[in-house]
C-alpha cells in the first residue's frame, strides 16, 4: 500500500466540480434571509461513494501486513535509504515532539534529495503492552502497514519505570515480544522494519518537582534493561538518557514544563542527542521555515490519525453519519500531508522560496440532513418568547449583534476585577480540512454598570474548541482536547502571546463529552471531568493516569500532580460547583461529594449508583446567597438545562441522613424556542445572575452530522437576571487588595465573593499570605455564628498555598459543627502523610455520629492507600449506612489502593462479599446493644475482635488471635458463607473432644436446626456463638465475654459438624509473666509437611499390600475422613460413601479427588444460592427442579425439610464450582502415607483377609 496520494487526477475532478456548481448552482440566499436557510430540511443526501471507503481505518478490517522473511537487523549509525518512510511510535516524548518538529527536520536536513516521509504514531502513555484506543479504532500495526514503515522510532522506559524493580521482568518481557512481533512484519509490503528503541530522557528538578530525584535511578534500571532488549533482538538502541541529563541538570534554565516533558528548547537539545547517538556525527543547520513546515505537517496528520469525536467515525454512532462526516474529511487530510511532503522536500534542497499548495484539495460532499433544525430567532425575538418568573427581570448583556466575537459562546467565567471572560467556539464540533480552529476567549466589560456590556476584547484567538477554562495562575486553563493548556499574557497587553500544553492524553471520542467542567475545589485543586465513550491516559511525574469511559480528574499546578477519582458509569453531565460548606455538587450525580473515592485498578470502573439522583442535560449551577434575592431561593441554588427542554430552574438543597438533595422548585426562565440552549450561568460581581445562550438550532452530535449547515457559527447570547426592583449591591474589591483586607472577604456569605479571593491570594506570596492568614485566625471571634466556618474557610486556604495547619484539623474534626468535620477530613486526604496521627484522626472519623462525617472518612481512605486506613475503612460498616453512604464505602473498597491489601488475602474475605452486591453491607452491620452491651464497650482496655467466614474455604480470616489476661473481649463474628457456622472457645486441649461431640449431634434428627453446641458437663466450652449465615436469622453476632484468668493458647472452632476439622484457631493468652514466645515453646500442633499438588504426584502406584491398606485406614482416621464420609458402614454420612468409590475413581483420579475436591463435585452435593426479588437468601442442595419450581435441602442433617421456590421469584441462582470439602486435608502427611490412604479407599476399607 502507497500512502502518498497522487494529487493530479484529484485536481481535474475539482476544477469539473467547480464548473459545475458555477452554472448548475441557483444563488445562495443572502444573508438577511438566514431564518429560513436554517429552518430548512435538505434531504438532496449524495449517494454512498465507495471510493470513499479506502480513506477508512478501522480495527475490525483494516488490513494488516504480512509476514516478512529475516527479521531485518539494525546497527547504528543508521543508513536511510531514498524514499524512506519513516513512523515515531511509543510515549509522549514523541507525540510532544510533534510540536517542535526538530528531529524530523533535522533528518530532512541530512538528506535532502532522499523525499523522506515521516509519520508520528505515538500516544500519550503507551507502553509495549498497554495501548488503549477508541471503539474500533485501529492498532498500531495497521497504521504503521497503512504507512508503509521502513524505519520505526519507538519511545518507551518512562510510564513503564514507575513499576519499580517488580515490574522489570515483565517490561523485558513485553518490549522483546512487541519488537519482536513488529520486526516480523513487512509493513512495506517487502521486508521487516528496521527498528531503533529509544530510551526515556533523564528527568529534571524544577519548583514544585524534584523529577530528577524521583525517578532517575528506575529509569536508569529500565534503560538499562532496553539495551539489553535491543541487544538480543540486534535491533538499534539510542541511549538519550545520559546525555539528556548532562543538560536538564543545569539549574539556569527549565527545559521541562513539569520535570518530565521538554520546552522547545529542551527538544531541540533532545533532538540533537537523538541525531547523533542514531547518526553519530552532529546534526545539520536546520532552517527556521523547513522546521515549520514539518511542524505545519504534523498538525495535519495529527488531525488525521487523531480526530475528535472518534465514537463517531471509528465506534458505535458511526452508522448514520459517520460515513460523509468522516470518510471525505480523512481523503482531504491524506491530500493536505502528502502536499506539505512535498513542500517540506523542496525547503529541505533549499528552495526556500517554495509555497505550500493546496489548490487541489476537492470540495467536501453535502451531507444529509435527517430531521428538521429548530427556529432561529433575532435576541429581541428570543426574550420575547421566554416565559419569565414574575419575580425577575430579564435584558440581555450581550449579543453576536454587537459583539461578532461572541460567536458560539460555551463558557463564562468572571474575575475579580468585574470582567466577563468568554469561551467560544465556532469549530465546534469537529475540525475539518483547511478549517483551522480559530476558537477565542473575549473578555466583556461594563464599564457603565448598566447592566449591558459595552466592551469586547479578544484576549485569545487560536484556541481548538475551548469546552471549559477556569482563570489561575496569571492566566487561563483551558481544555482544547486531547489536551489541557494553559495560556497567559506575559507582556500585560491583555492578550495572551505564552500557550503551554501542560497535560495530553485526554479523550477525543466525543467533542461534547471531553475535558469541561473547570472548576477551582475549595481546597484549591484544579477540578475537570470527562464523560462516557472516553479513553484517557496521561503522562505525569509521578506515573501514568488512566482513566476509562468517564472520570473526574485533580490537578495541583504547584506540583504538576494529576489523580483520577470517581470513574464510574455516567452519561454525559455538565455543570459543578461547591456548596458553601464544600460539599461538590454536580448533576450525573447531584451529590457528587459521594462520588470521590480514588478509581479501582484500570480499565474496572465503580459500580453504577443506582438510586441516585443524577442526570444530563443540564450545564451549570449557582448557589443563592445574595441577600437581595428572595428569602425562600437563599441557601437554594439555581440551574440551567438544555434537553429536554431549555429552561433556568430553581431548587432547594435539603440535607438528608447521609447527603444533600436537591428539589425543584419552578423556573425563572422557560422557552419553547429550543435555539435557546443555556449552558453555564454564573453570580456577577453586583449579585446579578448571567446566563450563557448557545443560540442554535441545531444540537447533538447523533441527532445531526457534525457538518449540518445548519448548525450556527455565529449567534450567541449572555442574558441577565435581577429580582424586580432589587438594588444590586457593590461588590468588595478583591484585585491587588491587601492580604489582610483579602482575608476578611473570606467571612462574608456569598460565595462567589469568596471563590475570587481565593483565586486572588493564591497569586501572593504564600510565606506572606501564611504570616496574615494564621494571625487573624487567632483573631477570630469564637462566639460569631459563623465561627467554625471561618476557620474552615482558614483551613481551606492553608491548602490552598501549599502550606498546613494541623493542629486546626485536628479541632475542627472533633468540633461540635458536623459540616466542619466533614470538611476537615477532605483536607485530610491530602495532609494524611505529614500527620502522624493521621491514622487516628481518620479512626475517630469513621466512628462519627453523623454520616456526612463517615462517608468523608471512608472515601478519605481509599487516598490514605494503606492497610490500616482500610482496616478502619471497614469500621464504617459497624454503623447503619444511608444509600450515599453505602457507595461511598464500595467505592472505596474498591479502590486500587485498597484492593491492593484485600485480594488475595483470606483475614478480609468479607470485602469480595459486599462489593458483589452493595446492599448485603447492611447484612454484616453489628445488631444494636443493650445498655448494658454498651457499658461493657466502655471499658478503656477492651479490645475488639473481628473474625469473619472464608467464603467456600471453610476457615476462619483469623486463625490465631492475642489478648490479654482477663481482658474484656468483643468479638464481632460474620459470615459471609453459603453454609452456616459457629464460633466455640475451648479449654487447651479439648479442641478434638468438642468437635467429635458436636459431630455425635447428627445422630438424633433433632439437632437439624440447632447451634450444634454438645453437652458440656465438663465444661470444656468456655464461650460460644450461636450459628449464623444464610439459614440462619443473622450473618453477625457480637460476643462480649471476659478472657481466661490463665494464660495459654485456648483453641476456638466451628462445631457444625465435620467443620471443626480444619476451622479452627487459637485465641492466645498472655500476661506480665507468660509471653507468646513462652506459649510457643510449649505448643504441640501437627506438624505441616507440604501443600501437596498433583505435580508432585507424577507417578502413583498403589500398593494391595494388606499392610499398607490398614496403614491406610490410620491416614483415613487422622485426616477425620470419617467425620464427613462413611466406609463400609462407618463415619458420618454428611458428604459421599466412599465405600466403592474405586468404582469410578482409581490412582490418580482418586488423588486428584482429594487434592482437589473442586475438580469433581457430585451433583447431590452441589451447592445452589439462590436471592429471590424479595432480597431473601437460601442456600442448600438442589433435590429436583421443573419449569415452574425448584426445590432444595438446606441441611444434609434434615433431609427430609425440602425449601421449594418458585422461578419467577427467584432474581439470582448461583451453583457452587467450589466443593464443600476443603483442600489441604493431607497436609500433615507425608508422602507414603498419602499412598497408603489411597489403597485403603481402593480396597473399599478391608484388606483381602477381611474380606474373605
Amino acid at each position: 500500500m502507497n500512502a502518498r496520494i497522487d494529487a493530479k487526477p484529484l485536481r481535474i475532478v475539482l476544477v469539473g466540480a467547480l464548473l459545475w456548481l458555477f452554472f448548475l448552482t441557483p444563488v445562495l440566499e443572502a444573508q438577511s434571509n438566514r431564518k429560513p436557510a436554517r429552518d430548512r430540511q435538505n434531504r438532496n443526501q449524495a449517494s454512498r461513494d465507495p471510493l470513499y471507503e479506502q480513506y477508512a481505518l478501522y480495527r475490525k478490517n483494516a488490513p494488516r501486513a504480512e509476514v516478512a522473511g529475516q527479521p531485518r537487523t539494525v546497527s547504528l549509525p543508521l543508513e536511510l535509504e531514498k524514499g524512506a518512510h519513516i513512523a515515531f511510535i511509543g510515549n509522549t516524548l514523541f507525540e510532544r515532539a510533534g510540536q517542535f518538529g526538530f528531529f524530523e527536520a533535522m533528518l530532512h536536513a541530512q538528506f535532502p534529495k532522499h523525499a523522506l516521509t515521516a509519520r508520528n504514531l505515538s500516544w500519550s502513555a503507551d507502553t509495549p503492552d498497554l495501548q488503549p484506543r477508541p471503539s474500533n479504532f485501529a492498532d498500531v500495526e495497521q497504521y504503521l502497514f497503512r504507512e508503509q514503515a521502513d524505519v520505526i522510532f519507538a519511545a518507551f522506559g518512562f510510564n513503564e519505570s514507575f513499576d519499580g524493580e517488580d515490574g522489570m521482568e515483565a517490561f523485558r518481557n513485553s518490549l522483546r515480544e512487541f519488537s519482536s512481533r513488529l520486526q516480523s512484519l513487512a509493513f512495506n509490503g517487502r521486508t521487516g522494519p528496521e527498528i531503533i528503541l529509544v530510551s526515556p530522557i533523564a528527568c529534571e528538578n524544577i519548583k514544585g518537582v524534584s523529577a530528577d530525584d524521583m525517578n532517575h535511578e528506575r529509569l536508569l534500571a529500565y534503560t538499562q534493561v532496553m539495551e539489553e532488549v535491543a541487544g538480543e533482538l540486534n535491533i538499534g538502541f539510542a541511549n538519550v538518557l545520559a546525555s539528556s541529563r548532562a543538560w536538564l541538570s543545569d539549574t539556569k534554565t527549565d527545559y521541562t514544563i513539569n520535570g518530565v516533558h521538554l520546552t522547545e528548547q529542551g527538544y531541540a537539545r533532545f533532538a540533537s542527542d537523538l541525531f547523533n547517538a542514531v547518526f553519530d556525527k552532529e546534526p545539520p543547520n536546520v532552517s527556521e521555515k523547513l522546521r515549520e513546515a514539518v511542524v505545519e505537517k504534523s498538525k495535519q496528520y495529527f488531525q488525521r490519525y487523531r480526530p475528535l469525536n472518534t465514537y463517531y467515525y471509528t465506534g458505535a454512532r458511526n452508522k448514520t453519519y459517520g460515513y460523509l462526516d468522516f470518510l471525505p474529511a480523512m481523503r482531504n487530510f491524506d491530500i493536505m500531508v502528502s502536499n506539505r511532503d512535498e513542500w517540506i522536500w523542496q525547503l529541505a534542497q533549499g528552495n526556500l522560496q517554495a509555497n505550500l499548495d493546496d489548490s487541489n484539495i476537492p470540495a467536501m460532499p453535502q451531507t444529509p440532513q435527517s430531521r428538521g433544525a429548530n427556529r432561529w430567532l433575532s435576541s429581541e425575538d428570543e426574550l420575547s418568547e421566554f416565559k419569565i418568573d414574575p419575580r425577575f427581570e430579564v435584558n440581555l448583556f450581550a449579543s453576536e449583534e454587537q459583539f461578532p466575537d461572541l460567536a458560539c459562546p460555551i463558557q463564562m467565567r468572571w474575575d475579580a476585577r468585574g470582567r466577563l471572560w468568554v469561551s467560544c467556539s465556532t469549530t465546534y464540533p469537529h475540525v475539518y480540512p483547511g478549517n483551522e480552529p480559530g476558537d477565542k476567549i473575549i473578555i466583556l466589560e461594563d464599564i457603565d454598570k448598566d447592566g449591558r456590556a459595552d466592551k469586547s476584547t479578544v484576549f485569545a484567538d487560536d484556541l481548538h474548541i475551548p469546552l471549559s477554562f477556569e482563570l489561575g495562575d496569571g492566566g487561563v486553563y483551558v481544555s482544547e482536547e486531547p489536551f489541557m493548556s494553559w495560556i497567559g499574557d506575559t507582556d500585560g497587553d491583555g492578550k495572551a502571546d505564552k500557550r503551554v500544553r501542560l497535560l495530553a492524553g485526554f479523550g477525543s471520542e466525543d467533542s461534547h463529552h471531553a475535558l469541561h467542567d473547570f472548576v477551582w475545589t475549595p481546597e484549591g485543586d484544579l477540578l475537570f471531568r470527562e464523560s462516557i465513550f472516553h479513553h484517557s491516559q496521561i503522562e505525569t511525574p509521578y506515573g501514568p493516569v488512566r482513566a476509562d469511559n468517564s472520570a473526574w480528574f485533580q490537578f495541583r499546578p504547584d506540583s504538576h500532580r494529576l489523580t483520577s477519582f470517581g470513574s464510574y458509569p455516567n452519561t454525559n453531565p455538565w455543570g459543578v460547583t461547591f456548596d458553601d460548606w464544600g460539599y461538590h455538587v454536580a448533576s450525573h450525580p447531584v451529590f457528587a461529594s459521594a462520588f470521590h473515592a480514588l478509581n479501582p485498578p484500570y480499565p474496572q470502573q465503580h459500580p453504577r449508583a443506582a438510586g441516585l439522583p443524577a442526570y444530563s442535560g443540564v450545564c451549570g449551577h449557582e448557589f443563592v446567597d445574595f441577600d437581595f434575592w428572595p428569602e425562600e431561593m437563599q441557601g437554594g441554588f439555581v440551574k440551567v438545562r438544555y434537553k429536554p427542554s431549555n429552561r433556568v430552574e430553581i431548587h432547594q438543597w435539603i440535607e438528608k441522613e447521609d447527603h444533600f438533595e436537591e428539589a425543584y422548585q419552578g423556573d425563572i426562565i422557560y422557552s419553547s424556542n429550543l435555539s435557546f440552549i443555556p449552558v453555564d450561568l454564573r453570580f456577577g460581581p453586583r449579585g446579578a445572575m448571567y446566563v450563557c445562550d448557545w443560540y442554535n438550532p441545531v444540537k447533538g452530535h447523533a441527532q445531526y452530522s457534525l457538518r449540518d449547515e445548519r448548525r450556527d457559527r455565529r449567534a450567541g447570547r449572555i442574558w441577565r437576571i435581577v429580582p424586580k426592583g432589587a438594588t444590586l449591591q457593590d461588590p468588595p474589591l478583591i484585585h491587588d487588595q491587601p492580604i489582610a483586607s483579602l482575608l476578611d472577604v473570606l467571612k462574608r456569605p456569598e460565595y462567589r465573593y469568596r471563590y475570587w479571593t481565593r483565586n486572588e491570594l493564591r497569586s501572593r506570596s504564600k510565606q506572606d499570605v501564611f504570616k496574615t492568614l494564621t494571625s487573624w485566625l487567632s483573631g477570630l471571634d469564637r462566639a460569631d455564628p459563623r465561627f467554625r466556618h471561618h476557620q474552615v474557610e482558614a483551613l481551606w486556604l492553608y491548602r490552598n498555598i501549599g502550606a498546613t495547619n494541623h493542629d486546626l484539623l485536628r479541632e475542627l474534626i472533633q468540633c461540635e459543627e458536623h459540616h466542619a468535620r466533614a470538611a476537615a477530613v477532605r483536607v485530610l486526604r491530602s495532609w494524611y502523610g505529614e500527620m502522624p496521627d493521621a491514622h487516628d484522626l481518620l479512626a475517630q472519623a469513621v466512628s462519627d455520629k453523623n454520616p456526612f462525617v463517615r462517608l468523608e472518612s471512608a472515601i478519605a481512605a481509599s487516598w490514605f492507600g494503606t492497610q490500616e486506613a482500610l482496616d478502619v475503612l471497614l469500621r464504617v460498616a459497624d454503623q447503619p449506612l444511608g444509600d450515599h453512604l453505602r457507595y461511598a464505602f464500595v467505592c472505596s473498597l474498591g479502590s486500587e489502593n485498597m484492593r491492593r491489601h484485600w485480594e488475595g488475602n483470606t483475614r478480609y474475605a468479607l470485602v469480595p462479599v459486599m462489593l458483589r452486591d452493595a446492599r448485603k453491607v447492611e447484612s454484616f452491620l453489628e445488631p444494636p446493644g443493650s445498655a448494658k452491651d454498651a457499658e461493657f464497650d466502655l471499658q478503656k482496655d477492651l479490645v475488639t475482635l473481628r473474625i469473619a467466614c472464608i467464603p467456600e474455604q471453610m476457615r476462619f480470616t483469623e486463625e490465631k488471635v492475642s489478648v490479654k489476661a482477663g481482658q474484656p473481649v468483643k468479638l464481632i463474628f460474620t459470615n459471609p458463607d453459603a453454609t452456616d457456622h459457629n464460633w466455640v472457645l475451648v479449654q487447651p486441649g479439648f479442641m478434638d473432644q468438642v468437635g467429635m461431640a458436636a459431630n455425635e449431634m447428627v445422630k438424633n434428627p433433632k439437632n437439624a436446626r440447632s447451634d450444634f453446641i454438645p453437652k458440656d458437663p465438663d465444661h470444656h466450652i468456655l464461650q460460644y456463638t450461636p450459628l449464623i449465615g444464610p439459614s440462619r436469622n443473622s450473618k453477625v453476632n457480637v460476643l462480649r465475654f471476659i478472657a481466661p484468668k490463665e494464660p495459654g493458647i485456648y483453641p476456638y472452632l466451628c462445631t457444625f459438624p465435620g467443620h471443626w476439622v480444619v476451622m479452627n484457631g487459637a485465641l492466645w493468652v498472655t500476661n506480665d509473666e507468660v509471653s507468646e514466645e513462652d506459649l510457643q515453646q510449649n505448643l504441640s500442633i501437627p506438624i505441616f509437611v507440604k501443600d501437596w499438588q498433583m505435580a508432585d504426584f507424577e507417578a502413583i502406584q498403589v500398593s494391595k499390600d494388606e499392610h499398607a491398606i490398614m496403614r491406610g485406614m490410620k491416614s483415613f482416621l487422622d485426616a477425620q475422613c470419617h467425620q464427613c464420609h462413611q466406609m463400609d458402614g462407618r463415619g458420618i454420612e454428611l458428604g459421599p460413601d466412599l465405600s466403592n468409590v474405586s468404582e469410578r475413581f482409581r490412582g490418580k483420579d482418586l488423588l486428584q479427588q482429594i487434592l482437589k475436591p473442586s475438580s469433581h463435585i457430585d451433583e447431590p452435593y452441589r451447592l445452589v444460592r439462590v436471592e429471590t426479588k424479595e432480597g431473601e437468601e437460601w442456600s442448600g442442595n438442589l433435590v429436583d427442579e421443573n419449569e415452574q419450581r425448584i426445590r432444595l435441602r438446606p441441611s444434609l442433617f434434615a433431609p427430609d425439610e425440602l425449601l421449594s421456590l418458585r422461578k419467577n421469584q427467584i432474581k439470582t441462582r448461583e451453583t457452587s464450582a467450589v466443593s464443600p470439602m476443603p483442600e489441604g486435608m493431607l497436609s500433615t502427611m507425608d508422602r507414603q502415607a498419602i499412598l497408603d490412604l489411597l489403597a485403603y479407599l481402593e480396597a473399599g476399607g478391608h484388606a483381602g483377609h477381611q474380606k474373605q
